[in-house]
């Protein structure tokens, strides 16, 4: 049977300043067929949600093409719909007037929306609700809506960008159930679902093919197929394992070989994880607990203990990882000895310690350190850096990643900085 999308060759990058392009997307190959729920899974900034886009027509490609049922897509194609991850609800507009848009857009007529509209309402449950607001609505019924606008205009194939990332796990659990009954039920004319999640668990869940992004480069690294039958329980003793081999697939690289750890080695432009100190602090205070304390700790069990989904932890793993306080691999994790020393000192000691790796494993860190022990007066205008870091990031992410640098210089005390002018000093740091 033919692929019913059919991805080949994709290549995206966006412009960002005049020395170099970001690339998100390389050499992407994947072909979809009816009749199965396939999720992306893949660590934030892989381009998954891109390519998502790319598939519906939302973003064109930099090279490469994507072929729905034999036509080339290069706008938005009938027969794909979209379920992003805000709900991008009109907050002016009725239930059923917000569902009723997209057949506006495509000049059905007022009679055949308004029963088309009410058809997909009672489909996802909201029968009742038409004439509430959005403001009236908790945010599993709005995401309703969302599937509902969705489903009015009889998708083929339904794409959905972490559709459920913004709802508690109560709510996105019930709504998850309700999509797969909804597509076991062959109550739409839905062949295919394409879902985006950072949630392993979910992905197991929902999906007959599970397609691992890699972040350097930014491809396909692996397929999966979930061999478990519907309904899945995590009781099945092939849940876990499964759960087990994908973290496993996500925190190990090609170079994990031979004796010593590969630890990460950034540069001065590296786009560091947006992860706060008590963050980084806790997860080492977790892994410190006697339970923990001098042993591989297996990532899943982490997740599940904390609460935590992969776009929420995999960022803290990494600063740990660059900072050079815990070897990730394999789907387990481990304290070094710098990382048990940390944990096991008092507040002074660790700024210590801390102000030590920062300034040996972060260029950016150790560079504005260094200009401020230059100058005279021994302060800089944070612009000054800004304008450098926009050599390699872009204007938002340059941004970002001062911010973050600053606040673990900060919390260091190799440097201070004063929010108001904006200035950096050693005017407290000794």
């Amino acid at each position: 049977m033919n692929p019913i999308i059919q991805i080949k060759n994709i290549k995206k990058s966006f412009k960002q300043n005049d020395h170099q392009d970001l690339l998100v997307l390389e050499d992407v190959n994947l072909d979809l067929h009816e009749g199965e729920i396939t999720a992306i899974l893949g660590k934030s900034g892989s381009g998954k949600s891109t390519l998502l886009r790319i598939i519906a027509g939302l973003t064109k490609p930099s090279a490469g093409e994507v072929i729905y049922r034999g036509e080339r897509i290069t706008a938005p194609a009938k027969g794909l719909a979209m379920v992003f991850q805000s709900f991008a609800l009109m907050p002016w507009l009725t239930v059923l007037q917000n569902v009723e848009l997209g057949l506006e857009a495509l000049r059905v007529p007022k009679n055949e929306r308004r029963t088309r509209a009410l058809e997909a309402i009672d489909i996802v449950g909201l029968d009742g609700f038409e004439s509430a607001y959005p403001k009236e609505l908790s945010g599993g019924m709005r995401q309703r809506v969302g599937f509902a606008r969705a489903l009015v205009v009889d998708p083929d194939v339904l794409l959905m960008d972490e559709p459920f990332s913004a709802l508690d796990v109560l709510t996105a659990d019930n709504l998850s159930s309700d999509l797969l009954d909804l597509w076991q039920s062959k109550k739409t004319k839905i062949k295919n679902i394409l879902l985006v999640t950072h949630n392993i668990e979910e992905a197991v869940f929902l999906a007959d093919r599970i397609i691992i992004f890699g972040s350097s480069p930014r491809n396909i690294r692996t397929e999966l197929m979930v061999d478990i039958p519907h309904p899945r329980t995590d009781q099945d003793p092939k849940f876990r394992p499964l759960i087990d081999n994908i973290y496993t697939l996500m925190t190990t690289s090609s170079s994990d070989v031979g004796a010593a750890y590969p630890y990460k080695t950034i540069n001065f432009g590296y786009r560091l994880p947006d992860v706060e100190i008590s963050e980084i602090t806790g997860l080492l205070d977790k892994l410190y607990e006697p339970e923990y304390r001098d042993k591989k700790v297996d990532l899943p069990i982490l997740a599940d203990e904390l609460h935590l989904d992969i776009d929420d932890l995999f960022p803290i793993t990494e600063a740990l990882e660059i900072l050079r306080f815990a070897q990730v691999s394999k789907g387990d994790i481990e304290l070094n000895a710098a990382g048990s020393a940390f944990a096991d000192a008092d507040i002074l000691e660790r700024k210590k310690i801390f102000a030590n790796h920062l300034l040996s494993y972060v260029p950016l860190a150790r560079y504005i350190r260094r200009i401020l022990d230059e100058r005279p007066e021994h302060c800089a205008p944070e612009k000054r850096f800004l304008s450098e870091l926009e050599d390699y990031l872009s204007e938002d992410a340059a941004k970002e990643v001062q911010r973050i640098v600053i606040e673990w210089g900060r919390y260091a005390e190799i440097f201070a900085y004063d929010y108001n002018t904006g200035q950096l000093s050693l005017e407290n740091p000794k």
